[in-house]
């Protein structure tokens, strides 16, 4: 896969996870968080096992690397999913979109570095932009916010995890690992902290299809085949354009309208992301 083709491929990618923030939202309204991540990623686990390697059984770095990307997700998904009960699908996702600013930190974190006066600044940004967007105005920062930066923070580890491990090991095994563990640990939550409520319509089914064909399958299998090619800020550069994707998606689909205050905290995340995005992006093109 050339560098263009990997761009193009996780670009392609970013655009489906953008579209699904307003998808999940509508199908919120018919069945309870943890009971449609539980259905959601169940039946993704079964859709990709049959092409999934099992053997040899994982082991050492492997099976921990797994397992890492496994709670990473499940972590994200459950905070995301119960966020949206209670933000909009626009508000949540500029603040996942959060997650590419905190990649390139937890990566220079994990090597031992300290983040730059530009990165520190693009964070600084962030933080603005998510005021605005979540200014008293605009209803201030709500738990549904709350939860959803935690949702920023694990994404944002997990773009750093993908891209560590997807050049070692089997991509597929790897995003099965992620979809089969957030299935388990929806189910356990789900039996502990919730009272499953499912609405059987077409609506919800076809937000579910779509939610477990693009978002839980397609997306997983196409980000692990891209940043294969690319280094963890250039991933989280591309996935800058998520929120605005799903901005359009929840203006469009739902008929969400952020004031301009909103609409400037938002541009701030991008350009915060942006900001602390680009430079590691060009050394690495730059190479040596």
């Amino acid at each position: 896969m050339t560098r263009r083709q990997a761009d193009l491929t996780l670009l392609l990618a970013t655009f489906l996870w953008g579209t699904t923030f307003a998808v999940v939202k509508d199908a919120l309204a018919s069945a309870t968080p943890l009971a449609f991540l539980t259905l959601r990623f169940s039946i993704a686990a079964l859709l990709l096992a049959p092409g999934t390697r099992f053997r040899p059984p994982p082991a050492g770095r492997e099976l921990r690397g797994g397992l890492l990307l496994g709670a990473l997700v499940a972590v994200g998904f459950i905070t995301q999913t119960a966020g949206l009960v209670i933000t909009t699908a626009s508000r949540s996702a500029f603040i996942v979109a959060i997650s590419s600013v905190l990649a390139p930190v937890i990566a220079l974190t994990l090597l031992g570095q300290r983040p730059g006066w530009l990165t520190a600044a693009a964070l600084g940004m962030a933080t603005l932009g998510i005021y605005l967007l979540t200014a008293p105005d605009a209803g201030g920062l709500n738990r549904g916010d709350l939860l959803t930066l935690v949702c920023a923070a694990c994404f944002g580890a997990q773009i750093v995890a993908v891209t560590e491990l997807g050049r070692e090991y089997d991509a597929r095994r790897l995003v099965w690992f992620q979809v089969a563990g957030t299935a388990i640990v929806s189910a356990c939550a789900l039996l502990l902290l919730e009272r499953p409520r499912i609405h059987w319509s077409g609506a919800f089914l076809a937000a579910l299809a779509y939610s477990v064909v693009f978002a839980s399958t397609t997306c997983f299998l196409l980000q692990m085949s891209a940043q294969r090619h690319m280094s963890s800020a250039r991933a989280a550069l591309i996935f800058c354009f998520e929120p605005l994707f799903a901005a359009l998606t929840s203006w469009l689909v739902l008929g969400e309208r952020l004031a301009m205050l909103q609409w400037l905290g938002g541009g701030l995340i991008v350009l915060g992301m942006i900001a602390a995005d680009l430079p590691a992006s060009r050394a690495v093109a730059a190479g040596p």
